[in-house]
């Protein structure tokens, strides 16, 4: 089965609103094995939304719109939808009971009520965080037709719970999809090594890149979910076998998240110290739920005399090297250990521009060390490219130091390059 994502919002098209949907949509879809061929915009206006659905019915089995199921004067989808379906709205009493109760202390206003107003015979979509409720019908033509609503604290617990057992019905078979992330081997490098693989059409292994690393997909479709996953397992094991200790992890949300489990797993403590990256890799690891269990704490030491006053770093080696170099990186690791009392250390400084360089200490150069408090690593990072942002290179410093991190856990060389 085909399928076509309409997201319908004016907000989408100013920009004013990040289409989140569409990815929240797709990945389901992808989970059923249903193949989504188009994903669209359209703001509102009738007119346009009326010939969008036109278009999709046409050529897709399935369309899902997202957005403008609400009560005010711009929500247009649900009557456009099932006008141009051939559907007429009835009012579905256990929603508009549902929206009474909601409503009970300032009562319910006739606006409030067209959310109540659903497609003839369809079925209902409950709205467990919201007050529209989504819906589910199939055309005379046997087209499939489900409207979900646009905030995605509405739209994908209603997708999870409700959308998606509507469609397994329809389908019979399911795709798994599993992830290879790497760092430290780009997306051209490792799209080489596994040419091969990328030729099979069922299991596909597809390379991606992504700020600073890449990942490949491995997917496949099959008639239940254990037999898909059992035909991903040899690809992705090549895929590790081949690409080595660059792999971090398969299926991981992020370095942070691998690094905090790993962290957890040995029971040992990190700290942080950076002068260029302003504290980044920090909030990135105490993004992650449960990072308290393993974060000690974080300096931003951007003054030397700060440098030297919190962690230790002799004002002779800033006076020689200067704040950019490995003699000033390897002493901000060692400080932090000493000045935290954690397991491990990382020291960040360098140039993350878009002033401030020189030949012989360019835009972008960032040394990374760790610290154990016995030993200490330090890396250099020194991209090519002059035209990448500041914001750039503070993100790949940082997911430096996390893989390094990760490869000392892991009992792997920890500068390799």
């Amino acid at each position: 089965m085909q399928a076509e994502v309409l997201s319908v919002g004016t907000e989408l098209l100013l920009g004013q609103t990040v289409n989140t949907d569409t990815t929240i949509v797709a990945k389901a879809l992808s989970g059923l094995g249903i193949d989504l061929l188009y994903a669209a915009v359209v703001g509102d206006n009738v007119g346009r939304l009326e010939k969008a659905v036109w278009d999709a019915l046409d050529r897709s089995d399935i369309l899902i719109t997202t957005g403008g199921l609400g009560p005010t004067g711009d929500d247009l989808t649900k009557e456009t939808v099932a006008a141009a379906a051939g559907k007429k709205l009835v009012l579905h009493q256990p929603s508009y009971d549902r929206l009474k109760e909601y409503f009970a202390r300032g009562g319910l206003s006739e606006n409030q009520i067209k959310q109540a107003m659903l497609p003839e015979g369809c079925t209902v979509l409950q709205n467990d965080n919201g007050t529209a409720p989504g819906c589910a019908f199939q055309t005379a033509q046997g087209k499939i037709v489900i409207m979900l609503p646009g905030p995605p604290s509405e739209l994908e617990p209603m997708l999870k719970n409700y959308a998606v057992p509507y469609l397994a019905k329809f389908q019979n078979a399911v795709i798994a999809s599993h992830s290879v992330h790497v760092y430290g081997r780009g997306e051209a490098a490792v799209a080489l090594m596994i040419d091969d693989l990328t030729q099979n059409s069922n299991p596909t292994a597809a390379p991606y890149a992504k700020e600073g690393e890449m990942f490949v997909r491995v997917t496949a479709k099959a008639a239940n979910e254990a037999e898909a996953d059992a035909m991903c397992a040899p690809v992705v094991e090549e895929i590790r076998r081949r690409v080595g200790s660059f792999v971090y992890g398969v299926d991981v949300d992020s370095l942070e998240e691998l690094v905090v489990r790993e962290l957890k797993k040995a029971g040992k403590t990190l700290a942080t110290a950076e002068s260029c990256t302003g504290g980044l890799l920090a909030k990135r690891i105490t993004d992650v739920p449960g990072s308290s269990d393993v974060f000690e704490m974080g300096c931003v030491t951007y003054a030397n005399r700060v440098k030297e006053a919190l962690l230790g770093v002799p004002h002779e080696t800033l006076e020689a090297h200067g704040a950019v170099s490995e003699q000033t990186a390897r002493a901000m690791a060692e400080g932090i250990v000493r000045r935290s009392g954690a397991d491990i250390g990382v020291g960040i400084t360098g140039i993350a521009g878009p002033g401030g360089g020189t030949a012989e200490k360019p835009v972008g150069l960032v040394y990374i060390a760790l610290s154990d408090g016995e030993n200490t690593w330090v890396a250099k990072r020194q991209p090519a490219g002059r035209m990448k942002s500041r914001e750039w290179h503070r993100h790949c410093a940082a997911s430096k130091a996390l893989d390094m991190v990760r490869r000392y856990l892991a009992g792997l060389p920890v500068d390799e390059a």
